[in-house]
């Protein structure tokens, strides 16, 4: 059997993805076993944002400074089209004021536009009886930006 290797993606492709989509996957590595959680993103300014609650798991492995896998992807409910882009590097807390309220901004409106519904409000420590832009008032609201990437592979169907 002849094997086929899926086609890279370009970078316009990878950064059109990251823009399109809302949802990504991060594997930490933790002590006794990986550790994979779901979070809402934002692709801003060449960068990828989280909002992390600060409770949980993941704050643990956070300040551990470790290495992250970011997983983000793209399919048809037929599989017929689909591509996926995992990013290597550090998570680090935004302290910036003005680049955390962009980040935050960001996420709300992208929320709002795509018809994000208040059901998954709770997912960032937030009643569902909420609105998207009490996002914007939660404190503590921990920003959260991919650096140091090490490496980005995008793939994509044939």
């Amino acid at each position: 059997m002849v094997r086929v290797k899926l086609p890279r993606m370009s970078t316009a492709e990878i950064d059109q993805l990251l823009s399109e989509q809302i949802l990504c996957r991060i594997a930490f590595g933790g002590k006794d076993s990986p550790y994979i959680a779901p979070f809402q993103y934002v692709f801003e300014d060449g960068s990828l944002y989280f909002h992390f609650t600060d409770y949980g798991k993941k704050i643990g492995l956070l300040e551990e400074g470790n290495l992250v896998c970011v997983e983000i992807e793209h399919y048809t409910p037929d599989l017929g089209e689909y591509g996926f882009v995992v990013l290597v590097g550090k998570l680090h807390i935004v302290t910036d004021p003005q680049e955390k309220t962009n980040a935050v901004t960001r996420m709300i409106e992208d929320a709002v536009a795509k018809g994000l519904s208040t059901n998954f409000l709770p997912a960032h420590g937030i009643p569902k009886e909420f609105d998207w832009s009490s996002l914007k008032t939660e404190k503590p609201l921990i920003v959260v930006k991919l650096v140091n990437v090490t490496e980005i592979v995008g793939l994509k169907s044939p």
